[in-house]
C-alpha cells in the first residue's frame, strides 16, 4: 500500500534530476531474461549460434548489471533516506547474489561452453528470478518510497 505522508527522496547519481541507476537496468535485465530462452533454444537444438548469443547476453548482462549498480550503490550509501530503508538494503544484496550468479555464468560459458548444459541453463533460470525480485524490489522504492520521482503534494 502506497504511503499518502510519502516525499520525494532524490537521486544523487542523476542527471539533470534524472536518476542513472533506473535508466541503467533495462538492457542488462532483458540480456538476462532473454538468456533463458536462448539457453532453452540450446536445449532444444543442439545449434551452437545459441551459445554464441548466449556468451553475449551472459556478459552484456553481467558488465551491464554491474555498471548499473554503481549508480545504485551511490544512491545507497549516500542518501540517508534511502538507507534506512530496508526495501533499499533487501534490492541491493538480491542485485548483488544476481550479479555474482550472472557474472559466474558468463565466465563458464566464456571458458566452458559445453557446461552450458546443465549449469548454464540452471544458472540461468535463477538468475532470471533473482531479477524478477531485484526489479519488483526496486518497483517498491519507486512506487512505495518515491526514490527518484517527483510527488506531488
Amino acid at each position: 500500500m502506497a504511503n499518502p505522508n510519502r516525499r520525494t527522496i532524490k537521486s544523487r547519481a542523476a542527471i539533470a534530476g534524472h536518476p542513472l541507476h533506473p535508466l541503467m537496468v533495462h538492457f542488462p535485465v532483458a540480456a538476462l531474461m532473454t538468456l533463458v530462452a536462448c539457453d532453452l533454444g540450446y536445449w532444444y537444438t543442439a545449434d551452437p549460434f545459441w551459445l554464441r548469443v548466449g556468451l553475449w547476453l551472459a556478459g552484456i548482462g553481467a558488465l551491464g548489471g554491474w555498471l548499473a549498480s554503481i549508480a545504485g550503490t551511490i544512491d545507497l550509501v549516500s542518501v540517508g533516506q534511502i538507507r534506512r530503508l530496508i526495501t533499499g538494503w533487501s534490492h541491493a544484496i538480491v542485485a548483488v547474489v544476481m550479479l555474482s550468479l550472472a557474472s559466474f555464468n558468463w565466465l563458464i560459458r566464456f571458458n566452458q561452453p559445453e557446461m552450458v548444459l546443465p549449469w548454464g541453463i540452471a544458472i540461468s533460470v535463477i538468475t532470471a528470478g533473482l531479477v524478477a525480485l531485484a526489479g519488483w524490489l526496486g518497483g517498491q522504492l519507486v512506487y512505495e518510497h518515491a526514490v527518484g520521482v517527483e510527488v506531488e503534494e
